[in-house]
């Protein structure tokens, strides 16, 4: 009852924005006093060894003893969820020559970095300072010798999405600050990290990374306003294929459900990371939001190739184009294809490794290669496209030189010819360009402006640029002018 109303405490300290940084460090230290005094009760005398540990919402805590006749030929390891500690207890026991005994308790706070916040870690530079694991305790309640015989070692899990450009800390809480006086780091992965102590104490890891400059927030702004701009322009290609009609030899359906992928994709990664400070600590929703995220992106990408293949067709057979090569390519065929592909790719990572999805940006976590669930598809469709996108050209160029001089007939290759070029866009092949980036503010800029515009390529290729979407508009336009309503917009 007492762990939990200290939790509760805890809870209702840290959320209230009057508390000063004084006010916090002052109800951190009184938390952490009465917790060690709390446990120490659970300590009983052992002849050998004895343990006792619980799970509470806030506070998880296992309490370990040794005796004069303890058998244990190893250092014990005591484990909460998010860490763990393995301490020579034994040779602790040895050094108190009256009781021959000894105890160690060791407790992990859930919510205290809520109190105990990474930015009391005072360091020379101005970086941004992030606690990547659970604050943890150790003591050695009653024991009279309490001197360490060997350094203690602290497994601690990263309850946060690990940067490769960061710098990690092991610290410890001295009254009102985290130091790092007698810790340093022994292992470290994008998973865990190993700290060796020399001391007990309040423990934590803290990672520094530098604050974004002056090309990250403009890729920000960009971002901000690039990606409305592309949903409004895949909303107007939207509306064009709904109300426009197309000749049949027209297929429409890679083109509708591309813009129906990515709009819905970009909307809700848009909507994601504007309200992602809500959506976080939800681990479930945002685990959620990212495997939607990637069933979108991904089925995009497979329409991206859908649509390269049939504009093959169609500049395969330029001259001459029959209402009857689409026959076997019907839109219930292409929307099975279209989806099932992402479906797929999504249900069997969600069934190797269901805690693959929902990293600190709700999107796949990048540890243990998961990432690749949806790099790997993307790569080969890439090259895929790459492929068709080299010989659509190459068809191209060839038609040009064998066709006769005719003006009309020109002009409307010519034509063809600048919407081929646009679909590099269109069919993703921008995309490549992140393999190449690195870090270069240059390419990231024309990578975010080209894929946040694929919405507004379609626009152009297949709307602006089509004479019998422009004839249909023109009569709409001419009908509303004169006053008419009229129910629907005839075939030219």
């Amino acid at each position: 009852m007492v762990f939990n109303a200290s939790g509760k405490i805890l809870e209702s300290s840290s959320s209230s924005s009057s508390v000063s940084q004084a006010e916090l460090a002052s109800y951190g230290n009184r938390i952490l006093k009465a917790n060690e005094k709390l446990i120490s009760t659970l300590v009983k005398p052992t002849d050998t060894n004895d343990s006792v540990s619980f799970t509470l919402a806030a506070i998880e805590a296992e309490v370990f003893m040794v005796g004069r006749n303890v058998t244990l030929d190893k250092i014990p390891r005591l484990d909460t969820t998010n860490s763990s500690v393995d301490i020579d207890l034994i040779g602790i026991a040895k050094n108190n020559n009256e009781t021959r005994s000894a105890a160690v308790a060791f407790m992990s706070y859930n919510t205290m970095e809520n109190l105990l916040k990474p930015d009391f870690f005072n360091t020379p530079n101005a970086t941004i300072k992030t606690m990547m694991s659970t604050v943890i305790s150790a003591t050695l309640p009653k024991t009279t010798n309490t001197k360490l015989t060997k350094p203690v070692n602290f497994t601690l899990k990263h309850i946060r999405e690990f940067e490769p450009s960061g710098s990690l800390s092991c610290v410890y809480w001295n009254i009102s600050e985290w130091i790092v006086d007698g810790c340093s780091v022994l292992e470290t992965n994008i998973n865990y990290t190993v700290c060796s102590c020399v001391h007990l104490s309040t423990f934590a890891l803290i990672m520094q990374t530098s604050r974004p400059s002056e090309s990250d927030s403009l890729l920000e702004l960009l971002n901000m306003v690039c990606v409305p701009v592309g949903l409004v322009f895949f909303s107007l290609a939207l509306l064009t294929f709904a109300l426009c009609q197309w000749s049949p030899g027209v297929n429409n359906v890679a083109r509708i459900n591309l813009c129906i992928s990515l709009l819905c994709a970009h909307l809700l990664f848009l909507l994601t990371q504007e309200f992602l400070s809500l959506i976080r600590p939800r681990q479930v929703l945002c685990a959620v939001i990212s495997g939607v995220l990637h069933f979108l992106f991904l089925s995009g990408f497979v329409w991206m190739f859908i649509e390269a293949v049939l504009l093959f067709i169609r500049v395969k057979n330029l001259s001459q184009i029959s209402s009857k090569k689409w026959e076997a390519l019907n839109s219930g065929f292409l929307c099975v294809i279209g989806y099932m592909v992402a479906l797929v790719v999504v249900g069997v990572s969600t069934a190797v490794d269901p805690k693959g999805y929902g990293s600190e940006q709700c999107w796949i976590k990048m540890d243990e290669g998961f990432i690749w669930s949806f790099l790997g598809p993307v790569c080969v469709i890439l090259a895929l496209n790459m492929i068709l996108f080299i010989i659509i050209i190459i068809n191209l160029i060839l038609t040009l030189k064998n066709l006769n001089a005719e003006v009309s007939q020109m002009k409307r290759t010519k034509i063809m010819t600048f919407k081929t070029l646009a679909q590099f866009v269109v069919l993703g092949c921008s995309w490549i360009l992140g393999f190449f980036t690195n870090d270069i503010e240059e390419l990231e800029i024309l990578f975010l402006i080209l894929n946040s515009q694929q919405g507004t390529f379609i626009f152009l290729v297949y709307c602006v640029l089509n004479d019998e979407v422009r004839q249909q508009y023109r009569k709409f336009f001419r009908c509303l002018c004169c006053g008419l309503k009229p129910n629907t917009i005839k075939k030219r």
